[in-house]
């Protein structure tokens, strides 16, 4: 029974493709509500997975041999419970968020847009169900390759650019990277299933370890530890709904779970501790969320702004886990769940905002939250959690991180985070204070947009199609409704996993057998 859920689970998505196509954009309200049910039912049949796997049971289904050893195989265990539940879950919200801001900004190609949207939630359900390295590394590029569309969405020269950056740097870290250290674990350790305590220690040459270990992390580009960075800020020219999804629902999330699951599954916490070979990639996380942070302060277009808080964010997780103690991989498998709430509620807002008001930069919302109310409110409980403040997601995962540099005795971690969390405040709330306390301009004066600008918004693809409606865009109010009730019900969702965070935080504790 067990087995048959988890193929349902990857497989009901890229199932209900013919039935979306078939709807197309001549029935929108069709499509939408196939894509909705979809969702449900997905997310339902995950669900149904947590209090067996919670009970201890690790249900696994093989789909293929490909040769003595070497299988396509899924096996449900904590961590991945974790990721599932973010990725089908958030699939469902922002569907309805998709179908204000698709609609609202007049997207063409919106039935193309769905698909590539399901295939990529089918494969983040893939990488989360993994039962060894193989099918993980085969699905995680499925998900590459489904969301370059995405990326390329508008069709313009900008997109293409940034598309073949997106693709090519992650595709090349994979390629370089990953599969040299994926078939130096076959070579060493006989087997690339996902084993608690590792599978390495005994096998492999101590003193090579930590060069394995690097060829994982800087291999799984989605993580974007710095310098493999580059492709995320690029792939902003997409959507909105795109950013969610490579922000919070699926991409990164996909790069920074493949980071915790190798290090508690492939080499083992314990062995890593023994040996010291993390310490190094803990520097390189440090400058990443520290330089990140940085740079993130420089920007005035907000959704750069989001996106190299969310790099630093991403090796926050990344850090956690080279920590190598049970509390700093608690607080990464924690973060997981934690920052895709609060970033996945900054980036709906920040769509909203485009959609309603035609603004992009950081400097044109002054006085924006009296118009809209409910977004800039959402775009400050989302702050907060990003920031690490109570009652917000973010602070509990971020305590749990904190402590984990403690445990392991690494000042350098714990000023890092203490001093990450200062600069998260200083990028968040000025833009909080200006929507809620400075007075909007008598007139408004479009903020010309800087053509060198490393990562255009939507507005720069799509404006010239919507000048009529820049005239009035003085006397807007809040976007679409479906818009609103999804960045509400996130926002929302960050102060609810605070108050009750035991489902994330369980599971993430039976990763160091808590």
């Amino acid at each position: 029974m067990m087995e048959a859920l988890i193929l349902l689970a990857v497989g009901l998505p890229l199932a209900a493709i013919p039935l979306i196509s078939m709807a197309g954009d001549k029935n929108p309200n069709l499509r939408e509500t196939i894509i909705i049910i979809t969702g449900m039912i997905t997310f339902t049949v995950v669900l149904s997975l947590l209090d067996p796997v919670m009970a201890g049971a690790r249900p696994s289904v093989t789909l293929l041999e490909m040769m003595p050893g070497l299988t396509i195989t899924f096996t449900v265990e904590p961590l991945g419970m974790i990721f599932a539940m973010v990725a089908s879950g958030l699939w469902i919200v922002t569907t309805i968020y998709a179908m204000g801001y698709m609609r609202g900004h007049h997207e063409l190609n919106q039935t193309r847009f769905y698909i590539c949207f399901a295939i990529a939630i089918s494969s983040a359900i893939g990488v989360a169900f993994s039962g060894n390295m193989l099918t993980l590394f085969l699905f995680y590029e499925v998900l590459t390759v489904s969301t370059f569309p995405l990326v390329a969405h508008h069709g313009t020269e900008n997109a293409k650019r940034s598309g073949r950056i997106y693709l090519g740097i992650l595709i090349g870290t994979s390629v370089l990277f990953q599969m040299l250290g994926i078939i130096a674990t076959w070579v060493f350790a006989g087997t690339l299933d996902f084993t608690p305590g590792g599978i390495l220690e005994g096998k492999a040459p101590d003193s090579i370890i930590w060069v394995l270990l690097g060829l994982y992390v800087f291999g799984i580009g989605k993580a974007a530890v710095m310098p493999f960075h580059r492709w995320l800020p690029a792939a902003m020219v997409a959507p909105t709904p795109v950013s969610a999804l490579l922000h919070a629902v699926a991409v990164v999330k996909a790069g920074v779970f493949t980071v915790l699951k190798i290090t508690v599954y492939i080499f083992g916490t314990d062995f890593l501790l023994r040996l010291g070979s993390s310490e190094w990639i803990q520097y390189f996380a440090i400058f990443t969320i520290l330089v990140a942070s940085m740079v993130a302060m420089t920007k005035d277009n907000l959704k750069a702004r989001l996106a190299y808080s969310t790099i630093s964010q991403l090796s926050y997780i990344v850090l956690a886990a080279m920590l190598v103690t049970p509390l700093g991989v608690v607080g990464g498998g924690m973060h997981i769940a934690m920052h895709a709430l609060g970033k996945i509620t900054l980036f709906f807002c920040a769509g909203a905002i485009m959609v309603a008001a035609h603004k992009t930069e950081i400097s044109q919302l002054n006085g924006i939250g009296r118009k809209m109310p409910w977004t800039m409110t959402a775009f400050a409980i989302g702050s907060l959690s990003m920031i690490g403040v109570p009652p917000t997601a973010g602070f509990t995962s971020k305590w749990y991180i904190l402590q984990g540099a403690l445990q392991a005795e690494q000042m350098i971690a714990v000023v890092a985070v203490i001093l990450s969390t200062l600069l998260n405040a200083g990028y968040f709330l000025p833009i909080v204070y200006r929507a809620f306390f400075l007075s909007p301009p008598e007139k408004e004066i479009p903020v010309p947009l800087d053509p060198e600008e490393d990562m255009p918004p939507d507005a720069e693809t799509e404006d010239d199609h919507h000048d009529d409606h820049h005239d009035h865009h003085d006397d807007h109010g809040e976007a679409p409704l479906p818009m609103v009730l999804a960045l509400t019900f996130t926002a929302a969702g960050t102060v609810v996993l605070f108050l009750w965070p035991q489902v994330p935080m369980d599971l993430a504790k039976m990763l160091i057998g808590g």
